[in-house]
């Protein structure tokens, strides 16, 4: 078995030098989805971002920011069973830090986040001023 893998090692190291850049890197975007995932919801003046970031114990463990037309998220998804041996993994885990582009500029002194049930709820409105600013968004826990 572990004969196998050297040898897909090796044709991935051919394919690599036949074509003189790493070659897989170009589908690394398509096979390492993005963390943390997140879908995003707009109505006339109003953003809805929903942000999927499981096992979190403390909300400091989640920074974001927001910035124009930018909303940034970093942080570390870190799920463990102590004691155990990982031998299936389908929840992306380790750290992040995303920039998501949103559909407008938002208002910095208007928004709303909260953590509930594994998903980070950002409620952020339009804005029709220009200023460049950033500005830390503070993430309340449980309801709204």
């Amino acid at each position: 078995m572990m004969n196998s893998f050297k040898h897909m090692h090796d044709w991935r190291k051919n394919i690599d030098q036949f074509f003189g850049e790493p070659f897989w890197n170009e589908f690394d975007s398509i096979l390492k989805p993005n963390i943390p995932q997140v879908n995003i919801f707009k109505k006339d003046y109003e953003i809805i971002c929903v942000i999927n970031i499981p096992g979190i114990n403390q909300i400091k463990q989640i920074q974001c920011e927001i910035d124009g037309y930018h909303l940034q998220i970093k942080g570390d998804i870190n799920l463990e069973a102590h004691g155990y041996e990982l031998i299936q993994e389908e929840i992306i885990q380790g750290s992040f830090n995303r920039t998501i582009e949103l559909p407008y500029k938002v208002r910095e002194d208007k928004i709303d986040a909260h953590y509930e049930h594994g998903l980070v709820y950002i409620q952020l409105f339009k804005d029709v001023h220009d200023s460049r600013r950033s500005k830390s968004i503070k993430i309340k826990e449980g309801d709204k």
